[in-house]
């Protein structure tokens, strides 16, 4: 199978960021958020070479592949992964707002 060209939303790069940089105040080190990272990395790139590998979802051709705490909520098209979501899934799930990231 082809490998997939990854791609981020604008909110899901606003995610990460948001994650890494609550790591960072909450520990005053950024030491977990690079390992963090680092790690949200690989799992990308294992998506990229086995797209279907996440947990399917309501919505058609999104789906989620959990990497410790975290989801990465992705969308696949055509041409590219699309990371629609990064959630860290011990926050409030009515915080979840999925449905205005994705089309149906």
């Amino acid at each position: 199978m082809a490998k997939f060209k990854i791609e981020w939303s604008t909110l899901a790069r606003l995610d990460l960021i948001e994650i890494l940089e609550f790591n960072i105040n909450r520990n005053g080190s950024a030491s977990y958020s690079k390992k963090l990272n680092s790690k949200i990395k690989k799992s990308l790139v294992f998506i990229s070479k086995n797209p279907f590998i996440g947990i399917k979802t309501d919505f058609k051709n999104v789906r989620a592949l959990i990497t410790g705490d975290y989801q990465i909520i992705y969308e696949i098209t055509e041409e590219v992964i699309l990371v629609s979501m990064i959630w860290d899934s011990r926050r409030n799930p009515e915080d979840k707002k999925i449905g205005k990231r994705i089309k149906k």
